[in-house]
């Protein structure tokens, strides 16, 4: 008990002592005094956690209205399209990231609407953003906005990968789409000048332009603000380490509008429909077939390879990693002998040694 009351007094803070002289704002209540003055420090602390916690209250806003009202502006246009249009509702994970899970069309497995925003929530983050984007030009901290076809394998004619991007997210999109490392580069005289196509041929290009409208609505000014990039794709989106079925897909990417503005990329984002549908019509040269054909099965025989390797040296490590396991084992029961026999070990050891050196030195 005696300790107790010792640690007690040892962590209990002095006694205040008032100074006797005193001329700051002072409040009386009967034998209560407040004196203001002597809580600055306080009052400061306060100050800043209330206003941390208006921020965090004031960003989740901002970001859940922005992904609401997308949901409301975009409900009608889902309703035509899809039999299931929001499986779940807007879904929320966290306070930045919100999704939509559409399904039961034709040629589409389902539409997954995915909202990656800034964290206004998060203070410290908001200034590390600001801060970063005025120190390092090439970081862009975005409200990101990504509406993900799922295509059934009938949708799309033929097995490729094509993109229309604009030029200040090439070299974003570069650094994260590994499938689109099968494309090229290249500008194209019917888009806009801020945009760029990438593609495995040419002449993927011409047949999806030809035979699809979405040529008119890239070139809507309305929709430059937002634009992303539109990809069709049959290839995962990160570099596989296995062979296995890859699944088809369109991507469009945007920059989340305001609340204001959600009915601004409307004309895109409905077109997007008629564009998976026309997928099927797109037609290709014999030998644009027999690359890409071969460029896949190229690279499906480079992933087996590298399988292979990645089991052998695994084989191999087990191996070792068995060795050192029984070389343990023997040397914990040879710690456990008496010294005259582990001179005997040693010595026998030494002469095996001896022999095997001197083995080598004759074959040579």
């Amino acid at each position: 008990m005696a300790s107790f009351v010792n640690i007690l007094g040892r962590i209990t803070p002095p006694p205040f002592n008032a100074p006797a002289q005193y001329d700051g704002v002072e409040y009386r209540w009967k034998f209560l005094v407040f004196r203001p003055a002597y809580f600055q420090t306080e009052a400061i602390l306060l100050g800043a956690l209330l206003f941390y916690v208006a921020f965090f209250f004031v960003g989740q806003s901002i970001n859940a209205k922005k992904a609401e009202k997308w949901a409301n502006v975009y409900r009608d246009l889902l309703k035509t399209q899809f039999s299931s249009p929001h499986v779940k509702g807007l879904v929320r994970d966290g306070h930045s990231d919100f999704f939509i899970f559409s399904t039961g069309r034709r040629s589409v497995a389902s539409l997954h609407t995915i909202f990656k925003l800034r964290p206004y929530h998060d203070f410290l983050q908001t200034i590390y953003q600001t801060v970063w984007s005025m120190v390092d030009l090439q970081y862009s901290p975005r409200n990101d906005l990504q509406l993900d076809f799922t295509l059934f394998p009938s949708a799309l004619s033929h097995d490729f990968v094509w993109a229309v991007v604009d030029k200040d997210e090439l070299k974003d999109i570069r650094d994260n789409r590994w499938d689109l490392t099968f494309t090229k580069t290249s500008d194209n005289t019917l888009l806009p000048p801020n945009l760029s196509v990438m593609s495995e041929f040419a002449d993927v290009t011409e047949s999806i332009f030809k035979n699809t409208a979405i040529l008119d609505v890239l070139k809507d000014p309305k929709i430059a603000p937002y634009f992303r990039s539109l990809s069709v794709t049959d290839q995962p989106r990160q570099r596989p380490t296995s062979v296995s079925t890859p699944e088809k897909h369109v991507i469009l990417n945007l920059i989340c509008p305001s609340p204001s503005h959600a009915s601004d990329p409307s004309a895109l984002v409905a077109a997007l429909f008629p564009f998976v549908d026309a997928l099927s019509k797109v037609s290709l040269r014999p030998e644009t077939k027999i690359k890409l054909k071969k460029t896949r099965e190229a690279f499906e025989k480079t992933l087996k390879v590298e399988a292979e390797q990645e089991k052998k040296e695994e084989l191999e490590q087990a191996r070792e990693d068995q060795k050192a396991a029984k070389r343990k084992a023997e040397d914990e029961r040879i710690s456990k002998l008496s010294s005259a026999e582990q001179q005997k070990i040693l010595e026998r050891e030494r002469k095996r040694s001896i022999r095997k050196s001197q083995g080598k030195a004759v074959r040579k």
